[in-house]
């Protein structure tokens, strides 16, 4: 690949120290440091100007768990803003700084010049340059500051419109982590046979759709003509078609109505070869959220439910079935009707048995309930608006506060959803690997974003356990989601749209469009 020509000028601080030697030196070392989320003509002028002050230049580069100004930064993954440096010609070494500040980079290497720029010195000197030019003088060596100029913002440029850097984050992640495209391929196709049990709300989803024929002059009454109507099985139930489309052996166990809606949805999961484990009550319907469309525009929504907690009868079969269903995968999918309120998700948990493969979808974040009510689970996939509910917190920036849920919930994954902005996978980790990498949105052309992440909750999850990469399963549940925004209405997602998006970035990786 092309970024291999520059890999060997990334180092460690190290391993530039013994390159370079300690000073003083007949050949003058230059350093400096940032962010350099999207490297512009003003990093260009600084780095130009700090090479022509010595023979080599050395650029520190802020690894991405210490970058907090900004929400949803840094924009390019630390890997990728290392090599964007790397293939300058000006650049010499480059090292991804893994602590907070520079300055124990800046003693471990010790340049003979630190060069910030201009508006570092503007007004007087900031506490933290001042603790960077201390460090620098402590062995000899001199901070410059670059001459007064424009002064560019990266956070600026891309907020105004960022560049679609999906296939170069891609490279990145797959690089870093020894990853490829053929391990993507396998992962997918080895889910296939793989028994998932599926527990949550059903709902019909419903399209009326209709033409506007005039309004009253009276009141605000619009008259609409008919034209017809679709019904979709959505809820915990289109995650269940989403896993058995996957090539997955499915049980469904949910809470159905006495109505004909409840046959509706017999009949479409038998069509789907979906096990249905249906508890009937009597006392409540079938939940329908009916959408009606007047020339396009989605005017009204009318919701057929009934919220209540189920009964102690109900929630004891549900249990039975955690319990007695064999499955390698089990999954909560909670959309706050019922099944799942304060008192049943701790006995719900309690049910499942040892050592089984345990995931939570709790998409509540218009009503009362949390993704933290099901902690220590080996994976979770809330939205940011959903981890903004759970922890009581608007203000915080995404990263930092992913790595809070992540804490909190006790789970081993967590797959935060960004919306058109992708998706931060959290993880255990050690040794080299890193606890966070972010994964943008696969979607080349959204038709209907609604119920992209009941693909990617089915995918991620099977490959997750069939595999045991949180890696492999975050791209694959991302380009699972990226498919059916791609689809009009709740569609199963086919493994063969899957590989077609992983065969497309591979082509894309490979400059081949």
């Amino acid at each position: 690949m092309i970024d291999d020509a520059y890999k060997h000028k990334v180092k460690t601080a190290a391993e530039i120290a013994e390159i370079i030697g300690k000073p003083p030196r007949r050949r003058k070392i230059v350093m400096c440091h940032g962010t350099f989320d999207l490297v512009h003509p003003g990093h260009i002028r600084h780095l130009v100007y700090a090479r022509s002050k010595g023979a080599k230049l050395v650029v520190g580069v802020t690894a991405d768990t210490h970058v907090k100004k900004a929400d949803h930064r840094p924009f390019v993954p630390e890997g990728l803003r290392a090599l964007n440096l790397a293939a300058l010609e000006t650049v010499d070494y480059v090292v991804i700084d893994p602590n907070a500040t520079p300055i124990e980079n800046i003693l471990t290497i010790k340049p003979d010049y630190f060069v910030k720029g201009y508006e570092y010195q503007k007004g007087g000197l900031h506490p933290r340059t001042a603790e960077e030019k201390e460090a620098v003088e402590s062995y000899g060596g001199e901070v410059i500051f670059t001459p007064g100029d424009i002064v560019y913002s990266s956070s600026a440029i891309i907020e105004s419109g960022p560049p679609d850097l999906a296939v170069e984050k891609l490279i990145n992640l797959l690089d870093g982590e020894n990853r490829n495209f053929d391990d993507l391929k396998r992962a997918l196709a080895g889910v296939a046979g793989a028994k998932a049990h599926v527990i949550g709300d059903t709902i019909v989803d419903s399209l009326t759709v209709t033409s506007v024929i005039g309004a009253s002059g009276k009141t605000p009454t619009i008259s609409v003509r008919y034209e017809g109507k679709r019904d979709y099985v959505g809820g915990a139930g289109i995650v269940a078609k989403h896993l058995k489309a996957a090539g997955a052996e499915v049980t469904f166990s949910t809470v159905l109505g006495d109505d004909l809606l409840a046959d509706f949805v017999r009949e479409d999961l038998a069509e789907a070869k979906v096990t249905l484990n249906d508890v009937i009550d009597r006392t409540r319907p079938t939940i329908n959220k009916n959408a009606i469309v007047a020339d396009g525009y989605r005017m009204l929504k009318i919701d057929t439910l009934d919220n209540r907690a189920i009964s102690e009868q109900v929630c004891r079969k549900l249990c039975e079935a955690i319990r007695d269903v064999p499955a390698d995968v089990l999954l909560f999918s909670d959309f706050r009707h019922g099944i799942f309120n304060r008192e049943s998700i701790p006995l719900l948990t309690a049910a499942i048995p040892e050592g089984r493969f345990k995931v939570a979808d709790s998409q509540v974040a218009s009503r009362w309930g949390n993704i933290l009510e099901f902690r220590g689970f080996d994976l979770i996939t809330p939205n940011e608006k959903e981890a903004r509910f759970s922890l009581g917190d608007q203000d915080t920036v995404i990263r930092p506060l992913g790595t809070r849920l992540f804490e909190e919930a006790r789970c081993k994954v967590l797959m935060l959803k960004m919306g058109a902005r992708g998706m931060m996978t959290f993880r255990e980790a050690g040794g080299d690997l890193r606890s966070f990498f972010g994964i943008d949105s696969f979607a080349d052309h959204v038709v209907d974003a609604v119920g992209s992440g009941d693909a990617l909750l089915a995918y991620a999850s099977l490959v997750l356990k069939t595999t045991g990469d949180p890696v492999l399963a975050s791209i694959i549940g991302a380009m699972a989601a990226a498919a059916e925004c791609e689809l009009d209405g709740n569609i199963p997602v086919e493994p063969a749209m899957v590989l077609k998006k992983i065969e497309t970035y591979e082509r894309r990786a490979n400059f081949g469009g």
